[in-house]
């Protein structure tokens, strides 16, 4: 029988009613094993993280205030979820600890890892499954990078010896010991690595929405959901802002070729999505996948005659990029242009230095720049093999009066990226979605 590891979000163990809905989701299918937790999420709109709630306890303490009320909600939080649960565990004295540990002068990482140690240990009791500390097994180096490696020969050693298992996100340990986290939403990341570990089948990520959806529902109302998508595909719509995934949570289960499922804990019938190395054998009806894109950026173009034949004039333009400690999003070219995107709020302090080096390096015929542009990817495997996708998509734009600033395709034609005004951002995304998803 193989082996499913499922990680469950702030929202999947926010009281004892999601923990019972957990263990129903568990007890559907065998094969869930291994299971991460992440801390307790809101419980309404107006809620707080228990993570939110542990930082703010210690930069009180930092500051020298008092932050015994603060915490006071954490402990209330965990000691109701153990009392609705029927738990006999120890709950405070567990609390009573980590607050000792502050007086002492803990570290920040400690402290904002506790929500999810605290969910592990209230979880493995609620299900009778082993409890494992991550600190013993995921590990960082010195300067806080993870040591990837060493953590997979550790970890897959323990875990051939249990069958069941209950292991917290976010966090691990430093060569000396101390807790050190993953940046925030790192519970997807540790539970990648548990399933590459593991050896699992599939990575079932849990959280509060059916899976990926074509475009932000925020933008476009009543989105299709995504069935079926690429890793790749996943890469280029998280980074232009496709956000129910942690971007780095991919590499683990990628590398191991192992699926990623997303689902929702409220509706487990729901298939969610499913994110896989290679396509899948259904046709998707609407050639693309997915749109994504983000705003604030600023594209400085470089325009010089016989660019193409001045040797090293690329490598000029992005050494004045580097020299103000930038790094560029896309690069688009043309025969005489050379256009640099970067982030405009990155840029702005910077501005003057970089035009006036990339004057002095690259001696330009002009140099302009373009402030306040969104950046809109449309991806999809299926475009390659249907002629005129290009085509389609600029015609729904022209039709909804957006003008296009900027054209960028990968070799892959995996996605094209185009860059518009601010203000048509919104516009052109539903453009491009009504055009070949339907209303």
């Amino acid at each position: 029988m193989g082996k499913i590891v499922a990680k469950f979000g702030g929202s999947s163990l926010s009281d004892a009613g999601q923990f019972h809905k957990v263990r129903d989701i568990l007890q559907m299918d065998p094969r869930r094993c291994y299971v991460v937790p992440s801390a307790p999420g809101r419980r309404f709109d107006d809620d707080e993280k228990i993570t939110d709630l542990l930082y703010r306890t210690y930069q009180l303490k930092e500051e020298g205030k008092d932050y015994h009320s603060t915490f006071a909600l954490v402990r209330e939080r965990f000691l109701t979820i153990t009392k609705d649960l029927g738990l006999s565990l120890n709950m405070a004295g567990a609390l009573e600890e980590i607050e000792n540990r502050l007086e002492a002068g803990c570290g920040r990482d400690y402290c904002a890892s506790r929500g999810e140690y605290l969910n592990g240990l209230i979880l493995a009791d609620f299900l009778g499954f082993p409890f494992l500390d991550p600190k013993d097994f995921v590990l960082f180096e010195a300067d806080g990078s993870f040591s990837s490696e060493r953590t997979q020969e550790l970890l897959s050693g323990i875990l051939k010896d249990l069958e069941t298992a209950v292991i917290p996100g976010f966090y691990g340990s430093l060569p000396d010991g101390s807790i050190h986290t993953f940046s925030r939403g790192g519970s997807d990341i540790s539970g990648a690595i548990v399933a590459r570990a593991a050896y699992a089948d599939v990575y079932e990520n849990w959280t509060d929405v059916n899976g990926f959806l074509m475009a932000d529902p925020k933008v476009v109302a009543n989105a299709l959901p995504i069935r079926n998508i690429t890793y790749r595909e996943l890469r280029e719509l998280s980074y232009m802002g496709a956000t129910v995934l942690h971007e780095d949570s991919v590499f683990p289960v990628h590398r191991a070729g192992i699926p990623t499922n997303i689902r929702n804990t409220n509706h487990p019938e729901h298939q969610g999505t499913m994110i896989t190395h290679g396509a899948v054998g259904e046709i998707n009806p609407y050639v693309i996948t997915g749109i994504a894109g983000k705003t604030g950026f600023s594209v400085i173009s470089v325009e010089k005659a016989m660019m193409n034949v001045e040797r090293g004039f690329g490598r000029r333009v992005l050494q004045a990029v580097e020299e103000a400690g930038l790094s560029f999003e896309h690069l688009p070219t043309g025969i005489d242009t050379l256009c640099v995107v970067l982030s405009s709020e990155e840029l702005k302090p910077r501005k003057e230095q970089v035009i006036s080096r990339i004057m002095e390096l690259t001696s330009p015929d002009t140099l302009t720049i373009h402030d306040n542009m969104g950046l809109i990817a449309t991806v999809g495997r299926g475009m390659v093999h249907n002629p005129g996708t290009a085509a389609r998509l600029f015609t729904a734009l022209s039709k909804a009066h957006v003008n296009v600033r900027m054209i960028d395709q990968g070799s892959s034609e995996l996605s094209i990226l185009v860059g518009v005004d601010h203000q048509d951002f919104e516009a052109a995304i539903r453009a491009i979605y009504h055009e070949f998803v339907g209303m």
